[in-house]
């Protein structure tokens, strides 16, 4: 039997592609652990539904059905060879339609359905009362109540990419009335008595084909998304899944990798890892889905973007100009300034280490270790003088800016030690002041900056986050949002991913 393919379609694109973020939970048996988790709802469920059936019909009609061919004995007329062709259906209805978790997959069902069909019809006979044959031809519309199409789709892991498998597809047609324009009184009775049953067929075959090409097309397409996301030319977001998807009463739970490697490189840093909790924390009533984002995952972008030597910078302009000239330094270090008399400077800084990042109850500890090698301009020669390392202790606030991750930090303290000096020891105190003014002048302002451009979440184009709520709790960031579905989108190119 048949039923509408592209009914199907959107709803499994978005749970697979447009929230690639997502390992499940615990309760997963897998060799490897996933560090970012979807839930996708009931609500979320609803909502695929509803994008579902507005793309379907707009992208199924019209759907022509094959000729049907007939010959009938009729009494008095005699055998009445009979077509109908250019049977089309140009619009389709649905009063009532759900999405439901089932024991194998996922079940989609719309009844109640009406559709609307054109078709041309064409008759022919020959009689002993006649030398020719009789034949005319006209056209005809039709109506279809009563129409109940479903289909369940199994979702597996393979290889870690997602494959479809078509479970079940059913159509039926309960009532169909045909209204003949012109034609001889006999023939509306013997096209609804001889035709009848073959227009219901033909229906059901002719969805039921559609169907299995657009599914098959799907699974193509999933096949041959990415295992990894480039987020530019140094790193790139690992998005295999690592277990088949888990399907319960009201949601869908997927999980993936998803740490950082360097762009060309596929190894991601050991971490130790017990898996994420078997819990819901989006308040009632629930979002549409879920994200749950291990620190692991920040982590293992920091230490990407370490290796890669992105973390430095040097500082020549500040807003207060003269604590980059020695002047501004001669009474907290008096011999800088008596070798380098008025000689400009810069600061060199460095992260000596990789930042750690820590996710607590409302917040995120970031220790950031820091190397500030002063440099003195010295008859156009850049001479490095003393180095001084610095603990920062900051917090970092998570926000969503449409579908990325931003955030925003903030100084919380930090420590300060000489690591080396070219012009004697160093009165710390006094240089921590000056420290403390580039921290929050110059290196917090820089690294907010750059926490605007922010971590894409790899949401396929075409839908976007809506009315989303962040909040950090036991190690994860977690993101409670609905989803919004901009019209006209091709399901079956090639996706991209906002950045």
């Amino acid at each position: 039997m048949g039923c509408f393919s592209k009914f199907l379609s959107p709803p499994i694109l978005f749970i697979f592609l447009s929230l690639l973020l997502a390992p499940t939970r615990t309760h997963l048996q897998s060799s490897e652990e996933g560090y970012i988790s979807v839930v996708v709802s009931d609500r979320g469920l609803d909502f695929v539904k509803s994008v579902l059936i507005s793309q379907a019909i707009s992208s199924i009609i019209p759907l022509k059905l094959t000729d049907i061919e007939k010959s009938k004995k009729i009494p008095v007329v005699g055998t009445v060879q009979m077509v109908l062709s250019n049977i089309t259906i140009y619009s389709v209805n649905i009063s009532t339609s759900y999405a439901k978790i089932g024991d194998t997959g996922v079940v989609l069902v719309a009844s109640g359905a009406t559709a609307k069909l054109s078709m041309n019809w064409k008759y022919s006979y020959g009689t002993w009362l006649l030398p020719i044959a009789v034949s005319d031809s006209g056209s005809a519309s039709v109506l279809v109540e009563g129409m109940e199409v479903g289909v369940t789709i199994a979702l597996e892991d393979q290889g870690g990419m997602i494959k479809l498998c078509l479970l079940d597809c059913g159509s039926s047609v309960k009532d169909i009335s045909i209204k003949l324009d012109g034609g001889a009184s006999w023939l509306y009775q013997v096209v609804v008595e001889a035709f009848g049953g073959q227009i219901r067929s033909a229906i059901a075959d002719a969805i039921s084909k559609k169907t299995r090409e657009e599914i098959t097309k799907l699974d193509s397409l999933l096949q041959s998304l990415p295992k990894e996301i480039p987020v530019n030319n140094v790193a790139a977001l690992n998005v295999t899944f690592v277990s088949s998807p888990v399907l319960r009463n009201s949601s869908v739970e997927l999980e993936i990798n998803g740490l950082f490697s360097a762009s060309s490189d596929t190894k991601v840093p050991n971490y130790d890892h017990k898996g994420l909790q078997a819990s819901t924390y989006c308040n009632t009533p629930a979002k549409m889905v879920e994200i749950a984002i291990h620190e692991n995952v920040l982590n293992s972008a920091v230490l990407v973007y370490f290796n890669a030597n992105y973390m430095h910078w040097l500082v020549d302009k500040v807003p207060d100009q003269l604590l980059l000239n020695t002047t501004g330094w001669r009474y907290i270090v008096p011999k800088l300034y008596k070798l380098y008399p008025n000689d400009e400077m810069n600061l060199n800084l460095s992260v000596s280490y990789p930042p750690v990042i820590k996710i607590l109850k409302h917040d995120i500890d970031v220790i950031v270790y820091l190397d500030v090698v002063i440099n003195v301009l010295d008859s156009n020669e850049v001479v490095p003088v003393a180095c001084i390392s610095l603990v920062i202790s900051t917090s970092l606030t998570p926000k969503i800016l449409a579908n990325n991750l931003i955030g925003s930090i903030r100084l919380i303290n930090f420590s300060a030690s000489l690591k080396w000096s070219n012009i004697g020891n160093l009165h710390m105190q006094l240089v921590q002041s000056i420290m403390s003014t580039l921290l929050k002048t110059v290196f917090m302002p820089y690294v907010n900056l750059r926490l605007l451009r922010g971590f894409p979440l790899p949401i396929v184009h075409g839908f976007s986050l809506q009315n989303a709520e962040i909040f950090c709790i036991d190690s994860r960031v977690v993101i409670c949002s609905d989803v919004a579905f901009k019209e006209h989108i091709e399901f079956y190119q090639k996706p991209t991913y906002y950045s």
